[in-house]
Formats: structure tokens, sequence, C-alpha cells
């Protein structure tokens, strides 16, 4: 048996799981590639992922907040106009409205706290989640969602809370 994943209270019944197991899905899809050099990068992972059968909140975690993470780096080492190019060029589609509604979000989200113009990609109607996506499982926090998702995200039915674009 391989290394065993011991964060505890991370997610529900990771606890004790190989580390192969738990990322299997996230080296699978993202093989060789160790970051995201542009937006499609992570459609591409996205799609991966989700023909594999992963749940959505895998494909949040592996494609969209690894593209976040990405960007924010890009942004902090190269400044805004470098890290705009990531976004400039439009996604392919992922086979899910959700995340494709997720994506031009969080480009439209970025663009506007970082001060660099929306890409007209975002405003393409097949970009909007049908049915609503709240990113989390837990529904307790979907009436928090409901209220704390940022304007771009909401436009678009999906539904974050204030921690799912914060990064350290």
């Amino acid at each position: 048996m391989g290394a065993v994943f011991a964060v505890a209270g991370v997610e529900p019944g990771l606890v004790g799981q190989p580390v192969e197991e738990l990322v299997w899905g996230y080296h699978t899809a993202m093989g060789t590639l160790a970051s995201f050099h542009t937006v499609d990068d992570a459609a591409r992972v996205a799609a991966r992922l989700l023909s594999s059968g992963e749940p959505l909140n895998r494909v949040w975690r592996f494609a969209l907040t690894q593209l976040l993470d990405d960007y924010t780096s890009v942004l902090r080492h190269n400044g805004p106009e470098a890290a705009a190019k990531m976004w400039r060029v439009a996604p392919s589609l992922t086979g899910d409205a959700r995340v494709d509604a997720a994506f031009a979000a969080m480009a439209e989200h970025l663009a506007r706290r970082d001060g660099w113009q929306t890409p007209a990609w975002t405003r393409d109607p097949q970009r909007e989640a049908v049915p609503w996506w709240f990113v989390t499982d837990l529904k307790g926090l979907h009436p928090r969602a409901l209220v704390e998702s940022p304007s771009s995200f909401r436009r678009r039915g999906v539904f974050i809370t204030r921690g799912a674009l914060e990064r350290v």
C-alpha cells in the first residue's frame, strides 16, 4: 500500500485512503501539465474529469481552483496584462454548462477585480448554468452562497460562498 493521506476533517471519507487514490483524477486528467497557462488548458482538464465520471466538486477543485491559483501566480509575478492573456481565447466547452458558466463567471470576476477587459466569450449564452450549480454540496450553505456569490457568478447560475475565490 502506498502513502496514506493523514489530514483529518478535510472531506468525509478521505481519511486513511492511499494518496494515489486521492489524487488519481487530478494526475490522470492533468497528464504532464504542471500548471495551466490558459483557461482552455483548464477547460480541457475539466472535460476529461467530467468524461471520466468525476463529481463536480472535484472539477471545481482540480480545474477551476487550480486555474485561479495559476492566474494568481502570474498576476503577482508578471502583472495584470500577462494574467489577462490567460483568459483571452475562449475555452473549449466542457460538456457541462455549469462548468462552462463557472469559467465565464471567473473570467468576468477577475477582469473586474484586476482591471482588465472582460473577454467577449464570457457573454456567450451557452455559458450559463441550467440547472443552477451550488458549488458546495452542503445544502445548509446554499442560502449563504445565494447572497455571497459575486454578481458575475450569480448572473450565470453558479453559486459560491465568499471563501471560494480567496487564495493565500
